[in-house]
């Protein structure tokens, strides 16, 4: 009986992904069917820049094999856009799949950093996976915000405004729009 509104991590990544990179040459990237509308909303707050798909298997919890690319990635600077990233295998796997089909860099943008089993390992492991961009959503452990690859962006004003709107009555759901 509570009322609540989801905050959403997109315009934040948005804004950092546009300060990053060039967005004529950006393909934003869904790292799985289920993930295909966030990948979307993304890519619309980015000026309309094309989506690709990760179509993939999941044997179990962190394993993955990439079947297929779906879209155009060949030559293109992508941007793995989703909610959450725990051990971080999925991720590196869709990385070296963009890498294998022609991009010429894979960047992630996750809204939730649980980075669980030497995650940060995994991804400085990585050599198809340029950088992870995170909010701080969930307070990074030492190892991980010492990992030079895994970079933070703050949701504290997204934050502040939102409270900011619900204690004035105002609409919460439009800073989503």
């Amino acid at each position: 009986d509570i009322p609540t509104d989801n905050l959403y991590g997109a315009p934040v990544m948005a804004s950092d992904i546009a300060a990053r990179f060039p967005t004529d040459n950006i393909t934003v990237v869904s790292p799985d069917v289920g993930g295909v509308v966030r990948a979307r909303a993304l890519a619309k707050r980015l000026k309309d820049r094309p989506l690709a798909i990760v179509d993939k298997r999941r044997e179990g919890p962190g394993l993955s094999e990439v079947m297929n690319i779906i879209g155009e990635v060949n030559g293109r600077h992508c941007v793995i856009f989703d909610d959450i990233v725990d051990s971080g295998g999925t991720l590196c796997n869709a990385a070296q799949a963009l890498i294998d089909k022609g991009a010429k860099s894979v960047s992630a943008c996750v809204t939730h950093g649980v980075l669980s089993d030497h995650a940060e390992r995994r991804v400085m492991k990585s050599d198809a996976l340029t950088r992870l961009i995170v909010t701080d959503s969930i307070e990074a452990r030492p190892e991980v915000a010492e990992c030079p690859k895994i970079e933070e962006v703050s949701i504290a004003t997204l934050l502040a405004e939102a409270i900011r709107r619900i204690a004035n009555e105002e609409s919460v759901s439009s800073l989503f729009d």
